[in-house]
């Protein structure tokens, strides 16, 4: 049976890829940009399975109006995907209010305005899926992207909580977290903080630190995303890319290890 997609952030990346897998095999799907001309040629080549949508995720109310419009139109949403994001660089002591404020407007709280419109439309039909893009950002941290972190964190926790509230009334949540791929993230689409001369030495060591991973190519991620949706019991977790297990694997244990060392002085402080 043909699925209903909703995804924002579909002029590139991600996004743009997911978008193409559902429609190439007959799914139906409403993509949202914020310019429409970004996506014209996905309307003009699938004007009856795809609805471009106009869309800054950061309006609430523009994101309630959105997921209407697209269950308006197709009938249904079954699954609901938040791409829409960027990545902002600085130190935390480089970091201004307005520049923190404006990570979390777009990569936790638009991710969250769309979850929250389309939950009574996926309760009301007693199925759905809500996947969440997220990141190895998302579960482990690197100096000088403190508020990308941050931002990814937050989603990351508001999703497993989710995930136990309405599985009950047949909706599945996911979040993927991808490693490096190739797209604008750390390019056009990013944002930089006015640098502090005291973190130079800082910022020249991380450029300088050899690596041998090999960055994901995005239209690679077609078959893996139809597999997710598709699947009868999909995790609440998944890495896109080969070098987030390892990544994950070692700060984890390192954790483990740190608790479990300190864990005397945990039961003390209980009292």
């Amino acid at each position: 049976m043909a699925k209903t997609w909703f995804i924002t952030g579909t002029s590139k990346g991600f996004g743009r890829e997911w978008a193409t897998a559902a429609l190439e095999r007959g799914d139906s799907v409403a993509g949202t940009a914020r310019r429409l001309d970004d996506i014209d040629d996905l309307a003009a080549q699938y004007p009856e399975t795809f609805l471009p949508v106009q869309l800054d995720v950061t309006d609430r109310e523009a994101d309630f109006a959105a997921v209407a419009a697209a269950a308006e139109r197709f009938g249904r949403l079954d699954v609901v995907i938040n791409n829409a994001g960027y990545g902002h660089f600085g130190m935390v002591e480089e970091l201004t209010e307005q520049e923190v404020r404006d990570q979390l407007e777009t990569n936790f709280f638009g991710a969250l305005w769309v979850t929250q419109a389309a939950l009574p439309l996926l309760r009301a039909q007693g199925s759905g899926h809500i996947i969440q893009v997220s990141s190895i950002g998302g579960i482990t941290a690197f100096p000088g992207i403190g508020a990308y972190h941050a931002s990814k964190w937050a989603l990351e926790a508001f999703s497993q909580s989710l995930a136990q509230e309405v599985a009950a009334f047949g909706i599945r949540v996911t979040l993927i977290e991808p490693g490096g791929f190739e797209t604008d993230w750390a390019g056009p689409s990013a944002r930089h903080s006015a640098e502090i001369p005291a973190y130079d030495d800082i910022r020249a060591q991380r450029a300088q630190r050899p690596t041998t991973a090999r960055r994901g190519t995005p239209g690679a991620t077609r078959r893996p995303i139809l597999e997710i949706v598709d699947a009868a019991t999909p995790p609440l977790r998944v890495f896109f890319g080969e070098p987030p297990l390892a990544i994950a694997t070692a700060d984890y244990e390192s954790r483990l290890a740190t608790w479990n060392e300190w864990q005397p002085v945990s039961i003390e402080a209980q009292g």
